[in-house]
């Protein structure tokens, strides 16, 4: 069914909630990854790539708080984001957002492999064109 615009504002705080409690778990795990890079310790590439998002999450996280600080500005976040889709911290992604990343990123494998193989027959044809 169709949510009124109290609950639409209950989800959406717990939305927000949820993401800033994840970065900053993600921020206190990678502290500790620092820590353990300060005292000679060697990441993992997993730990590496983790590491690597959390900080990046965070330097996002700098424009996004001027739309909390500002007063009345929150309401054109909707705007920023359409505009500029990826300037949220990944922990804020939804399900569904997550979902169209991967069928774009599909697409544009299935695009590749389609123009490659189409590129490989083409060559194909030349070569048996020269040799016959």
């Amino acid at each position: 069914g169709k949510k009124s615009l109290r609950q639409k504002f209950v989800d959406e705080l717990k939305h927000y909630y949820k993401g800033f409690h994840l970065l900053w778990t993600d921020t206190k795990v990678a502290a500790r990854m620092v820590w353990r890079l300060l005292h000679g310790q060697v990441l993992t590439r997993r730990e590496r790539r983790r590491l690597l998002r959390t900080c990046a999450d965070l330097f996002r996280l700098v424009p996004f708080l001027v739309f909390v600080i500002v007063p009345f500005m929150e309401f054109l976040l909707p705007v920023f984001l359409k505009l500029f889709p990826e300037m949220l911290p990944s922990t804020f992604e939804t399900e569904s957002k997550k979902e169209e990343k991967l069928k774009k990123k599909l697409n544009a494998k299935l695009e590749l492999a389609k123009f490659l193989r189409e590129t490989i027959a083409e060559m194909a044809k030349r070569n048996k064109a020269d040799t016959g």
